[in-house]
């Protein structure tokens, strides 16, 4: 009877932090998905159900955990600074998104993991690796041609999904910065309290009936955002924000792709183009960038 061995395999924690890198970008773009199809329900109605169900999904957790449920006392700056540009990102990508053309708009937002890479290096005194400079270059080009973008929009929309990207960039250095200093899950409460808090006032004043079919294109929002934020927070905990920020760029393949097959939207030889250089990019940082301890 022949006996079969069994081999294991550990990740390191920068493997870690890619995977949930992809997972969270992944999420975020079947979000993107949904929020296509919800038709034309107000913008704070929209980023309350998003939140809302981070809530509810954190509450419990935090609960049975015995652990703060919006942080200590002397974690409240840092939190309420990445929970202030958070809001600001995730307004001015709805608000961009649904003003503005798609296209414009993508290759705006994308333009956080390089923003990332930057204000790591400038604020949290990250290495930047030879090679993700290039690296870098590739994968906005590649995001470029994904994108394929005409730059028809109006300017204000397009300035506002350029903000998005600012802010978002400022987020998630902030996640790396709170790296042990709040859990996680104790992160996103805050975020997500926040921002349900700060909607609240401004959906009632505007608030709309969703019929059976939004009101589950609303919880999905929820659902993918809330689990796309967890994956994407956990993903800065297990690595320098300047080594897994660059898989983010994979969102605009699996919107390419999603888009393809639920939205019916043609996938041009540009896009083709776009997709492999962004995996070339994210194969040579991986493959060339100085592999962690971990």
């Amino acid at each position: 009877m022949k006996l079969i061995q069994k081999t294991n395999f550990t990740f390191t924690m920068k493997q870690k932090g890619i995977l949930l890198m992809l997972l969270s970008a992944l999420l975020f773009s079947a979000m993107q998905i949904v929020i296509n199809l919800t038709g034309d329900l107000p913008l704070m109605e929209q980023v309350f159900f998003r939140n809302i169900v981070s809530v509810l999904l954190c509450y419990p957790i935090l609960k049975r955990k015995g652990l703060s449920i919006f942080g200590e006392k002397h974690q409240q700056p840092l939190l309420f600074m990445r929970s202030g540009f958070g809001l600001l990102g995730l307004v001015s990508l709805f608000y961009a998104a649904s003003r503005a053309n798609q296209a414009d708009i993508t290759i705006l937002s994308k333009l956080s993991p390089f923003l990332v890479t930057l204000f790591a290096y400038l604020f949290l005194k990250e290495k930047i690796a030879r090679i993700q400079i290039p690296a870098l270059i590739i994968a906005f080009g590649g995001a470029f041609l994904v994108a394929n973008p005409a730059f028809q929009s109006n300017l204000f929309p397009l300035f506002m999904a350029f903000l998005c990207a600012i802010f978002s960039g400022i987020t998630f250095t902030l996640l790396a910065y709170s790296k042990d200093k709040a859990d996680v899950i104790t992160v996103i409460m805050h975020f997500s309290s926040f921002c349900v808090a700060v909607s609240i006032p401004f959906m009632v004043m505007n608030f709309v009936v969703p019929d059976l079919k939004e009101f589950v294109f609303l919880t999905l929002i929820g659902l993918f955002g809330s689990f796309g934020q967890i994956a994407l927070t956990y993903a800065y905990r297990m690595a320098p924000a300047s080594e897994v920020s660059i898989y983010n760029y994979s969102g605009i393949v699996f919107s390419m792709i999603m888009g393809y097959f639920i939205l019916g939207e043609a996938i041009s030889h540009t896009s083709f183009l776009g997709g492999a250089l962004v995996v070339l990019a994210s194969l040579l940082t991986y493959r060339y960038s100085p592999q962690d301890a971990n």
